[in-house]
């Protein structure tokens, strides 16, 4: 049967929803078309640039009439950054759409037909929330080649020399110069621009995986809300201490507010601001946050989330789910550098950590020892492993009442369902940050042994399609 669209046809279509990763979606003669740059309630004039049998893809060219949700994006570069895709649509119907994107995994995928979702809770900031940004160097430039209509990648061009931003959509080659950026505070970008600066003063290459070579690899910029503390941490491919005493000293004195700065080195091909050495130039090479009534200390390398308020109000519904009364076991998997066994050791009799990352477990116990918590243990290793095999610290830990999991976007691991299954906790907190992983998961546990009691979607991203959920599952 043919196809009602062709590739490159311009349509005029009424956008109906929003999908997941932000994609606005209209129909035209009973096909799925995803728009990219639309927001629902948009009639709009688009060009179908992929076909497949069952849905089509569209960039926007025109906006026939607005949709009353739409309102004008606040940053220069959007539309072409791929980062804040709902820029462009009032901060409530956000808020509107990742609630319904956490009811339909868990009715699509979970297979729950009427879940009970509670309504989301929303940013207290809707700008300048993130305490973390990573920026990439390239000695090619992406270049708008003629203005393009809101939502539509820019076509563009290379431009040789040094640049420092953020790489365009499926674009890992080219980055665009930053100007401006709405996430972290305003004076990151004063940072941003002084680094490119220094580097362009000194003449520094920048790094190309064509043929490993050159220098700058990452900026990655980290500030604290609490206590207003600011790490700057340049990657580069080699270790060159006299540009880095040089870079240090003149950021410092430019910055004053700086706490530390510290030159991670990665020698290796893969394209990651983190390495396996780390010079302090500036500073104890660390910074501390408050969260919760709880201090961490943060390092180059360390994980932490990276919307601290919203954080604390994400910690406090995994408290309230976990019904602690003072006298219980909770297993905390995947327990990171420590955040969510730290701020529940208070109301339990003890909490066990278990994280893959060796680094991870070194700053939990750090932030364990500097919030005077004696009832939390750590154990490293991987937990399909610490479950299934490497069993030996059950003979000393107690069973679980209440289990917590925050594992990676991709969820957990088939047998690590079965395992957590096997331990019978009363309670499981389950905390992601992809509500299809975790619906798939939840599927799993609630075959046999648990039963679905709430879902608590959070968001930590404004302005993006992410959102973060808390699931409450009971024993049966």
């Amino acid at each position: 049967m043919a196809l009602p669209l062709t590739k490159n046809q311009e349509v005029r279509l009424e956008i109906s929803s929003a999908a997941f990763e932000g994609k606005a979606v209209a129909r035209h003669e009973g096909l799925v078309v995803f728009v990219h740059g639309a927001v629902p309630g948009d009639v709009v004039s688009a060009r179908i640039t992929k076909l497949k049998r069952s849905y089509a893809e569209a960039v926007l060219e025109r906006i026939e009439s607005p949709s009353p949700i739409r309102t004008p994006a606040r940053c220069l570069h959007f539309g072409v950054c791929g980062g804040c895709k709902w820029q462009h649509v009032r901060y409530e119907s956000q808020l509107q759409f990742k609630h319904g994107h956490v009811v339909d995994a868990f009715q699509r995928i979970g297979g729950f037909p009427s879940p009970e979702v509670l309504p989301i809770i929303g940013s207290s900031e809707e700008y300048f929330y993130r305490n973390k940004m990573e920026f990439s160097f390239s000695g090619r430039r992406w270049l708008a080649s003629a203005p393009e209509p809101a939502g539509e990648a820019a076509q563009g061009s290379p431009a040789a020399g040094l640049y420092l931003g953020f790489h365009a959509p499926q674009r890992y080659d080219k980055v665009i110069d930053l100007e401006e950026c709405h996430l972290q505070s305003e004076r990151t970008i004063r940072i941003v621009q002084f680094v490119r600066e220094f580097g362009r003063r000194n003449s520094l290459p920048v790094y190309t995986s064509e043929d490993h070579s050159g220098y700058l690899r990452f900026l990655v910029v980290r500030e604290t809300k609490r206590t207003a503390q600011v790490m700057v941490n340049l990657v580069t491919l080699t270790d060159r201490p006299d540009v880095m005493e040089s870079f240090a000293r003149e950021i410092v004195s430019a910055f004053p507010y700086i706490t530390t700065v510290v030159n991670t080195i990665n020698s290796r091909k893969a394209q990651v601001a983190f390495g396996d050495v780390e010079r302090v130039l500036h500073g104890d090479g660390t910074i501390v946050e408050e969260l919760g009534g709880c201090r961490f200390v943060i390092s180059a390398g360390s994980f932490f989330q990276t919307n601290t308020l919203q954080a604390e109000r994400l910690f406090e519904v995994a408290r309230s789910f976990a019904g602690l009364t003072g006298s219980e076991v909770v297993y905390d998997l995947y327990s990171g550098t420590g955040a969510i066994a730290i701020a529940l050791a208070r109301y339990a009799t003890m909490v066990l950590g278990i994280e893959a990352a060796q680094s991870a477990i070194d700053d939990a116990q750090r932030n364990a020892s500097l919030n005077g918590v004696d009832n939390c243990r750590f154990v490293a290793g991987d937990l399909k492993d610490r479950l299934t095999r490497d069993t030996e610290w059950k003979r000393t830990v107690p069973a679980p009442d209440v289990i917590v999991i925050d594992p990676p976007r991709s969820g957990m691991h088939p047998k690590v369902v079965e395992e957590i299954k096997a331990l019978r906790a009363p309670r499981i907190v389950y905390v992601s940050c992809n509500p299809t992983t975790q619906a798939r998961d939840v599927k799993g546990l609630c075959e046999t042994e648990y039963r679905l009691d709430a879902l608590q979607p959070v968001d930590l991203f404004p302005h993006t399609f992410h959102v973060e959920n808390v699931a409450l599952l009971t024993l049966r």
